[in-house]
């Protein structure tokens, strides 16, 4: 139990220090976890939508050069992303509730994606991603900082959301 209210307490000190666009990550020695949340003036409908085309994620994410497959409860996907353009990620499409929560990841870690809206019409976009494992500590060293690529993320689904927004 005492583990479980430390784990709990952990994800509420690195969701509230990942505020406003900036990325926070803590390391252990078995895994590492990285979030940032952002407040975005668009409703969890057109964030939805832009998180769920998969096809659609190169033209208005800097991060993603390509991303293909349905984005689907139970479907796999294959995602190529700035971090390393030489790998290939497939990914599993682990849980979808929509406009609020998502799911995907592998064997070696997951990411989650929340929509919470808030009572001005906005939405607060949270991503978060856990990566380790027993063998985490054998190639952690290989795997970049996931900070500045989570702000990236953050920042451009906020610019296009906000320019959908506008113009609807």
């Amino acid at each position: 139990m005492r583990k479980f209210i430390s784990f709990l307490t952990m994800m509420t000190t690195a969701s509230l220090l990942a505020q406003n666009g900036k990325a926070t990550t803590t390391k252990t020695t078995f895994s590492r976890e990285t979030s940032v949340s952002i407040r975005i003036d668009a409703d969890a409908a057109i964030l939805w939508t832009l998180l769920t085309q998969a096809s659609d994620y190169p033209r208005w994410n800097s991060t993603i050069l390509s991303l293909e497959g349905e984005i689907a409860e139970g479907e796999k996907i294959t995602l190529k992303s700035t971090l390393d353009s030489s790998r290939t990620f497939t990914l599993k499409v682990k849980e979808l509730l929509p406009e609020e929560r998502m799911v995907w990841g592998d064997g070696k870690g997951t990411r989650t994606y929340t929509l919470s809206p808030n009572a001005d019409g906005s939405t607060t976009f949270h991503m978060h991603e856990k990566i380790g494992g027993l063998m985490f500590p054998l190639y952690a060293k290989y795997i970049p900082p996931f900070d500045e690529n989570f702000e990236q993320f953050a920042a451009d689904l906020k610019k296009e959301a906000e320019l959908i927004n506008r113009t609807k």
